[in-house]
Formats: C-alpha cells, sequence, structure tokens
C-alpha cells in the first residue's frame, strides 16, 4: 500500500509573453510528483497520470527520480495556452487538446492511505470515481477543475455541477478565495467553509495567497500564517504544492496546526524559485522554527 497516491493529468504547457513563446510541462501531477520527493518520508509515493505517447519523457524524467509511475492510456495530453499581455494579470486561457478523464477500471487494484485528485477540467474524475476511492483511504481534491469548463477551445468559469451529491466523499479539499465563493456564494471565508462541512467535507482547505490560509475541521478554525519569502520569483503550483505538504503531514500524524504551517512554509520556498519545490524538509522546519508567526485556533 502507497502512503499517498495523486491522481492527474500531466500538461502541456504553451506560455505566450511579448518577449517569448515556452513549452513546458505542469499540471498538479507534475508540481506535486517533482515537490514531494525532496521531503525525508516520500518513498512510499505514486502518481497515477493519463497522457499521450508523445509526452512520456515527462514521465520518463520522474521515474529516473525515483519516482513510482503509472500511466493510463490517453489519445491526448491536455494541452494549456496561456497568453500574457503585459499586463500579467491579463491572461487568456485556451485548451488546444484534452486528455481522457479517469475512470475506476483505471484506478482497480491501486491501495494508499490518502488519494489527492489533481483535477484540472470539470470531466477530469466523474462521481464513481470519487465514489470508489473514498472506500478505499481518506479522499482529498482540489476543486479548481471542476470550476473550468472546455467549450471549444476555450476554458469557461462554471461552478461545480452535482458539487452536492459529490461533496460527500470528500474528506479534504482544497479551495482559494475565490472558489470557495463561487461554490457556496459566501464571501464570509469562515461562512464557506462551515458550508462546505455541511455538504460533508471533514478538512477544508482555504488558501488566501499572502493573506495565509484557513484549515476548518472538528467544528473549529485554524488560522495558518503566510510566511514571507525573500523574493516572488513564480506563483505557479503554489496551491499543489500546499496540499502537498499538508497531505505529507497528515499521513506522519500530524495536526491540522501542524500541516497547515509545514504547508505554508513549502510554499514559501517554492514562490522564491520557478519550478516546483526543490528545498528540504530541514529548510521548511527552519522558516516555521524561526518566524515569529504562529497559527490561531478561533
Amino acid at each position: 500500500m502507497n502512503d499517498i497516491c495523486c491522481i492527474g493529468h500531466i500538461t502541456l504547457d504553451k506560455i505566450i509573453t511579448p518577449k517569448q513563446t515556452t513549452y513546458m510541462p505542469g499540471g498538479t501531477a507534475y508540481y506535486f510528483s517533482h515537490g514531494i520527493r525532496h521531503l525525508q518520508n516520500s518513498q512510499n509515493y505514486k502518481l497515477i497520470t493519463a497522457l499521450a505517447p508523445s509526452e512520456m519523457a515527462s514521465v520518463e524524467e520522474l521515474r529516473s527520480k525515483g519516482v513510482e509511475v503509472k500511466v493510463l492510456p490517453s489519445k491526448h495530453t491536455v494541452y494549456f495556452e496561456n497568453a500574457y499581455g503585459e499586463n500579467q494579470d491579463n491572461r487568456t486561457q485556451r485548451v488546444l487538446a484534452k486528455a481522457d478523464p479517469f475512470t475506476v477500471e483505471g484506478l482497480e487494484g491501486e491501495e494508499a492511505r490518502f488519494y489527492h485528485l489533481g483535477s484540472l477540467l470539470a470531466d477530469d474524475f466523474p462521481l464513481d470515481v470519487l465514489q470508489y476511492l473514498s472506500k478505499k483511504g481518506t479522499l482529498s481534491v482540489d476543486a479548481q477543475g471542476y470550476l473550468r469548463e472546455v467549450r471549444g477551445e476555450n476554458v469557461h468559469a462554471i461552478d461545480w455541477a452535482n458539487k452536492k451529491e459529490m461533496l460527500q466523499y470528500v474528506d479534504i479539499l482544497k479551495v482559494n478565495e475565490h472558489e470557495a465563493e463561487v461554490l457556496t456564494g459566501l464571501s464570509d471565508y469562515q461562512q464557506a467553509s462551515i458550508r462546505l462541512a455541511e455538504w460533508g467535507v471533514k478538512e477544508v482547505l482555504l488558501t488566501l495567497g499572502s493573506s495565509g490560509s484557513l484549515i476548518y475541521a472538528d467544528g473549529k478554525f485554524y488560522r495558518i500564517p503566510a510566511y514571507p519569502p525573500k523574493e516572488v520569483v513564480d506563483a505557479t503550483g503554489c496551491g499543489d504544492t500546499y496540499v502537498m505538504g499538508y497531505l505529507y503531514m497528515r499521513n506522519k500524524g500530524a495536526s491540522y496546526e501542524e500541516a497547515g504551517c509545514f504547508a505554508a512554509a513549502l510554499s514559501t520556498l517554492k514562490i522564491e524559485k520557478s519550478g516546483p519545490f526543490s528545498g528540504s524538509e530541514e529548510e521548511v522546519l527552519q522558516i516555521i522554527e524561526n518566524s515569529n508567526l504562529h497559527p490561531e485556533i478561533l
């Protein structure tokens, strides 16, 4: 049995800026898998992905670094195009290709304590997959993909279809402030977290960027600080890094506060460099120990 199993598509990302066009792999599966291998007790980790044969280099890179990867067949790889203007806040996103969704049949025989679903698009993980995995281990889900629908090549923001039916099977849900409001219709973070818990989620992870994060579990709120980075270089994949750190610590038996602080410090190190997290567990713990910021129970 694996400790943690991440399931998600590795993407091919085309990034267009006024200065250059860059091609690189991405997606939750990519950032999660490259990041966790730098932590001490990550040997019992597995990635399950689906991509076209033409993109197997991304998988072979992970395997060469000791990561166990299972590849499910897919005609295409998810292909995102992100075009930025002079103002980096202005982004046009298109999906030039979609990979096949994950199925129960493709996941049969897998055993893990924690499953994390890195959803990128609304149809990546249908209801029967959540039902199946929830019976086998603790199920963690990133909400972002359920709020994106592709029409033609264009990405449209949507609400999560069948959210009440599906969230009852989710133990840990990661959302940012915008996603929490879309899902619940509530702008108050605490009220939104309570609503998600009423729908069945046991641990709500609500990330708030530079304002830190909020964890709601067992009827209590835990405010987790954001540890200031030395400089902000690349925020891509910070949400995936946060969830990776949180699940890593929860698997080790850490409390909500301990797991949240570790996840926050991990994200701080990630944002200081381009690409996935590449630091060490010791560096993460040093950030927490040297900081005068502490979690609060609200």
